[in-house]
């Protein structure tokens, strides 16, 4: 049933007695339509009969007649109800009130600034309300978030250092400060995504050095369309602290459009390390990891030997890598398809000694070696491989020289046997009987 408002009149709620209890199918009540509100007492019993309440709890209910099931309302406002039966009547202790709204064609809508279709860790966003054709009308907002943030009854949001937690859907709405009661419907929801940090990947063409050849850095990100700027980097060792310093390549202090650099004139072998940057949130910077370039060219503050002098070895082999040149601190690199970073000698595949490294040939796959120096210099560098299985004793060729003898001796005389047998209705057959049994006394000794 639809109900008519009375605000006239005076009444009150009775305390210790069952409390009544009031429930709304929704809070908004769409354009044209109404909600459903129904009163309940417990425990429940029989014979009750509700009255319904408008405004504050001392106004005269709705209708003159008392209703014993749910009712309709097409307005907004703050609405109670009390159970009675008997005459006279006993009334029950009031409900809680509930406010109902009515909703108004503007429409709500969240933005979120800057407008990014991913967000990183860190980073700092703002998620603004808007009401749309609003005017100048003053507004309160509430806002809905599945995250674990709650936002304040304010139009605009700031998050200084976005997290994970932070990601979920947010929506809002907005209701006339002057205008009791009024409120946009619930805005579309925008779905905030909060990621790791990510880490550009930096790629080198080419990978090993020629004379006069130029260097090309690419400089990869998982986004490439949120709008990123990038600088890039040379890299110094020091062996002392295991770090790297870094250099800003000349062009790149202010950050690059493009993704890619060419390095002119390197020589030698160089570590290479990019930047990326948001446009408008220079102040946070992701990097790459170190990518190498590598020479064979020897120079006199950095060099690289390698004893035995040869390319290829077996797992069985000694191997030593030994680094000269300006510098009391070394430190010796290697770099393998297998590794996902580059590696020290002291770690599983070598042992260090002075500026010499010794290398563990059985746990050791193809790789390129090099020497850092603590002057913050690289060597030339070695690409060696290694074969997994052992070389050759040169100590056992007689032994194999005799085995091969006697085995050719022993698969000859069944083979001159055969021969013979075939030819024995000849006179190839006493050729053969004369040859093997002349042979026979001639290497027969008596005692």
């Amino acid at each position: 049933m639809m109900v008519n408002i009375n605000l006239s009149g005076t009444s009150y709620c009775q305390p210790n007695t069952p409390k009544a209890e009031l429930r709304a199918d929704d809070r908004d009540i769409p354009a044209g339509g109404s909600v459903t509100l129904t009163c309940s007492v417990n425990p429940s019993s029989s014979g009750w009969k509700y009255f319904w309440y408008r405004g504050e709890k001392t106004s005269e209910p709705l209708t003159s007649q008392l209703s014993a099931g749910p009712i309709r309302v097409s307005e907004g406002g703050v609405y109670w109800c009390r159970g009675g039966r008997r005459e006279p009547v006993n009334y029950t202790e009031c409900s809680d009130s509930v406010t109902i709204y009515r909703i108004i064609p503007n429409k709500a809508v969240v933005t979120l600034q800057p407008n990014w279709t991913e967000v990183y860790n860190g980073e700092r966003i703002t998620l603004r309300c808007e009401i749309k054709d609003g005017g100048d009308t003053e507004w309160e907002y509430e806002w809905r978030t599945t995250s674990s943030e709650k936002p304040s009854n304010q139009n605009e949001h700031s998050i200084t250092s976005v997290t994970e937690s932070h990601s979920g859907d947010y929506r809002c709405k907005g209701r006339k400060k002057h205008t009791q009661h009024s409120s946009t419907d619930w805005s579309d929801p925008i779905k905030l995504t909060v990621s790791y940090n990510p880490q550009p990947v930096l790629t080198v063409s080419p990978s090993w050095l020629s004379a006069g050849a130029s260097v090309t850095l690419n400089c990869r990100v998982k986004d490439p369309s949120a709008g990123w700027t990038f600088s890039w980097f040379k890299t110094f060792p020091h062996p002392s602290n295991m770090y790297y310093s870094y250099e800003q390549l000349p062009g790149s202090s202010s950050g690059t459009e493009q993704d890619s650099y060419i390095v002119h004139g390197q020589a030698h072998t160089a570590g290479f390390l990019c930047g990326a940057q948001r446009k408008d949130r220079q102040y946070t910077t992701y990097y790459s990891g170190i990518k190498y370039v590598w020479s064979s060219d020897i120079h006199s503050s950095a060099s690289l030997t390698v004893s035995p002098d040869r390319a290829q070895h077996f797992t069985s082999d000694s191997v030593s890598l030994s680094c000269e040149g300006n510098s009391a601190e070394w430190r010796v690199k290697r770099f393998s398809t297998e590794d996902s970073d580059s590696s020290a000698c002291y770690t599983w595949w070598g042992t260090m000694t002075g500026s010499t490294c010794n290398i563990n040939t059985d746990s050791t796959s193809d790789a390129v070696y090099w020497c850092e120096s603590g002057s913050g210099e690289f060597s030339n560098a070695f690409n060696i491989t290694v074969q997994a299985v052992s070389r050759p004793d040169s100590s056992s060729f007689p032994v194999l020289l005799v085995v091969g003898l006697v085995c050719g001796i022993v698969l000859v005389i069944p083979l001159l046997v055969l021969f013979c047998y075939r030819a024995s209705k000849g006179e190839t057959f006493l050729f053969c009987y004369y040859m093997f049994f002349n042979y026979s006394n001639k290497h027969t000794y008596s005692d």
